[in-house]
């Protein structure tokens, strides 16, 4: 795949715009619920987990991100783009974005589906077949590129919802609960591939998997009923961890996770 543009052709190059993702008291409704509560976030480059139990606004959260969902009230910018009032086609063009539950066509081979979504993103023809390629490849579905999608297991549909994501090499990569279905040997690859993208994107991982964010992720952000939590390195969380032994989890990370929720909803009970 080429290269990214420099600042003087790309209006969405790193120059122009402090922070990849900007939200500033931004709350988010999930149907007729509040699911995002007055919440403040600033990420740049690099792997940023999104840590928290099932309803605490992950998935809102990213949906608002990808441009899907709209605020109902704050601030949110992607790639400098006001989400609430900007043309957010260019920004569409830079983004990928994997769902929890993402659409298919059943009968297209893997090729054909990383194609199509890149056909999507609206990328130069002559460049489609590499970018797909290298794509296909990074996920370790190179022997399965010409295989329907409907012959797949659950894993490897997951690995082609990620090729998918970032065939378009996007400046800003969203992953929801990317790792449902991978095999240990799988999310230790994926883990590396993570960080290797980080490392000129904005990646942001939701998920509930401590481990997966202690080993990958540059930092961690907690959220719970909308509202971030805490903000820090996967250290941090460890850190949090070695002075509350009480606490569940196996490791000093998820015992970190399990501690910081438990004081959260101590201070904010009634």
């Amino acid at each position: 795949m080429t290269g990214r543009h420099s600042a003087a052709d790309d209006p969405l190059a790193p120059t122009t715009y402090a922070w990849a993702v900007e939200a500033s008291d931004l709350s988010v409704h999930a149907g007729h619920s509040l699911a995002v509560d007055r919440l403040d976030l600033r990420l740049r480059n690099g792997v940023h987990g999104l840590l928290g139990p099932n309803g605490a606004g992950k998935t809102t959260l990213m949906r608002a991100v990808a441009t899907v969902l709209r605020p109902a009230a704050g601030r949110l910018t992607v790639l400098g783009h006001d989400v609430a009032h900007d043309d957010l086609r260019p920004v569409r063009r830079r983004l990928g974005y994997l769902p929890q539950e993402f659409g298919y066509y059943r009968n297209f081979t893997v090729r054909e589906f990383v194609e199509y979504v890149a056909w999507l993103k609206e990328l130069p023809a002559g460049t489609i077949p590499a970018a797909v390629q290298r794509a296909i490849d990074r996920v370790q579905l190179t022997d399965r590129a010409d295989h329907r999608m409907k012959t797949l297991s659950g894993g490897m549909l997951r690995r082609a919802g990620i090729a998918q994501a970032i065939v378009n090499d996007p400046r800003i990569l969203l992953l929801d609960e990317p790792t449902a279905g991978l095999d240990p040997d799988q999310r230790l690859d994926f883990r590396a591939l993570l960080r290797d993208l980080g490392t000129d994107s904005c990646v942001l991982v939701s998920t509930h998997l401590v481990e997966d964010v202690a080993a990958a992720c540059t930092d961690v952000s907690l959220i719970h009923t909308g509202q971030i939590v805490m903000t820090g390195t996967p250290k941090d969380l460890a850190a949090a961890g070695e002075t509350a032994p009480g606490d569940p989890g196996d490791s000093a990370a998820e015992r970190g996770y399990s501690a910081l929720m438990r004081r959260h909803r101590e201070a904010t009970r009634p």
